[in-house]
């Protein structure tokens, strides 16, 4: 067993294991899209980022990614995390904006707006089908094709695979196949019907390293009251 602080609370955990799951196990969230439990970690939403270290160590990981290791501090909501996050799911926005998962993920951390070029690629490039065809299926149907921007997903030479099963997993569990708005303006691209209040604690300089992780925020509740 090794020991790691995680938001102030010593948390102890098994050698081997992330960040993200160290987190989640003492009741932390720490959003993600592109990993799922039962799949090989892939670190490519960086929406799962959490702050290491103090002062001029600190930096920014990807926790699913990211061994915990002894003696480390970890803050999985500190002001430098939610503007990381903020900024992700505006480019997210930017390629899928009718994703039911990612309109709540920009509700959830008050996103009203994204500032990138509309693409409507919707795909993030998550990795979640191609890994759930090889890791799960055994089939190995679809996979990455090209490089940099002309990196896609798909079968060998566009053909339909004879290796697929026609399962429908890929479709399942892809964040982008779950739509919900359909606006093609981009200043209309976030819905926000769903959006949150801004918990009043998020502005002050006291919790900095803290922010706004408990459900429901127990500043919010006091403020409210």
């Amino acid at each position: 067993m090794i020991d790691l602080t995680i938001n102030g609370l010593k948390v102890p955990v098994e050698e081997g294991t992330s960040l993200l799951e160290a987190g989640r196990v003492m009741g932390f969230p720490i959003p993600t899209l592109c990993h799922m439990d039962g799949l090989s970690p892939y670190g490519a939403c960086r929406l799962c980022v959490v702050e290491i270290n103090d002062g001029t160590k600190a930096r920014l990981v990807s926790s699913c990614t990211y061994p915990a290791q002894q003696g480390l501090r970890v803050r999985t909501a500190s002001s430098r995390v939610i503007r990381a996050r903020k900024m992700v799911i505006e480019l997210l926005l930017a390629s899928c904006p009718q994703s039911k998962v990612i309109q709540d993920l920009a509700a959830a951390y008050d996103v009203r707006q994204q500032r990138f070029k509309q693409e409507y690629e919707n795909c993030i490039l998550c990795g979640l089908c191609v890994r759930v065809c090889h890791e799960q299926m055994m089939a190995k149907a679809i996979g990455f094709q090209g490089r940099g921007e002309r990196l896609t997903v798909g079968t060998p030479f566009d053909m339909r695979s004879e290796l697929c099963r026609l399962c429908g997993g890929c479709m399942y569990i892809c964040p982008a196949c779950q739509l919900r708005c359909t606006y093609a303006e981009p200043e209309r691209a976030i819905c926000g019907a769903c959006a949150n209040l801004s918990p009043p604690c998020v502005e002050k300089e006291a919790f900095d390293d803290m922010m706004c992780y408990m459900k429901p925020c127990v500043a919010c509740e006091i403020e409210r009251h």
